[in-house]
């Protein structure tokens, strides 16, 4: 059974930081590409971050300079540290698991950001 499980979110004063975590299990975790989408209410689920299994990253332009993506494939585990937050950050922030056209979504965590 695969299992994606975010941890980490929460509220946070504006320019505060956060570190989410995404524990798997019942993947190959070293071979997927590991994201963090955030999607708020009546939007559509947008990339933030992405890393694939050679540790290639992408940052999503609006988050460029202020997250980091990271694995650890150890722990089967994937962060995202958020630093420099701003109200607009707050959503609820998925992991994705994705190999070869199979994709796995987490449940979600909340961060609220106040101003």
């Amino acid at each position: 059974q695969v299992r994606l499980v975010e941890s980490g979110g929460g509220l946070v004063q504006a320019g505060g930081s956060l570190r989410l975590s995404c524990v798997t299990s019942g993947i190959a975790f070293s071979l997927n590409t590991m994201g963090w989408y955030r999607q708020a209410p009546g939007e559509q689920r947008d990339l933030v971050a992405l890393i694939t299994s050679i540790g290639s990253t992408y940052i999503a332009d609006s988050v460029k300079g202020r997250f980091t993506i990271s694995r650890d494939n150890a722990k089967n585990t994937v962060f995202l540290e958020m630093s420099s937050l701003k109200p607009e950050d707050t959503t609820v922030y998925y992991c994705k698991a994705s190999r070869n056209g199979m994709a796995y979504w987490g449940k979600g965590t909340l961060v609220t950001v106040s101003s």
